[in-house]
């Protein structure tokens, strides 16, 4: 039963699928810094000094009322919120996230295409007199000028 389960998890699409999950995790991972760090950030500034992580709707007061001024100050009082603020940082997330993955498979498409793609017309053809390389219309060889049968 070991040698079996080990024959399929060493089969090549088990350790590509384990691989690209484990690639996929660090780069949400990365993406979920990019957007929270570097992005949001300016575009917060932007908009009048916003922190799109601390922007919540207060649905019901918590044991201390309010107002919060932050996310963190609200859920340590036991309010309920809707958090829409790590809402849109999630979303942007996602769009990065869906970007790259299209970019990712319009490559592989691409290289499949040029990888099935039927080869070209040839342009040249032997001589069968003197061996030589030459166009596919000629009627003549250039080299030992003898005659070729038509195509």
């Amino acid at each position: 039963m070991f040698k079996e389960f080990r024959e399929f998890a060493i089969r090549g699409n088990v350790v590509d699928m384990a691989v690209g999950i484990i690639i996929g995790g660090a780069f949400g991972t990365i993406v979920k810094s990019l957007v929270s760090d570097i992005i949001m950030p300016p575009i917060g500034l932007m908009m009048g000094d916003v922190d799109f992580a601390n922007l919540f709707m207060v649905l019901k007061q918590g044991a201390t009322a309010g107002p919060y001024v932050a996310l963190a100050d609200a859920q340590a009082a036991g309010a309920v919120t809707i958090n829409y603020g790590i809402f849109i940082n999630n979303v942007v997330s996602f769009l990065i996230v869906a970007f790259a993955v299209f970019l990712l498979v319009r490559s592989i498409n691409r290289m499949r295409r040029e990888e099935e793609a039927p080869p070209a017309e040839p342009t040249t053809k032997t001589c069968p007199q003197c061996c030589s390389e030459i166009a596919i219309q000629a009627s003549r060889c250039p080299h030992c000028t003898s005659e070729l049968p038509a195509l």
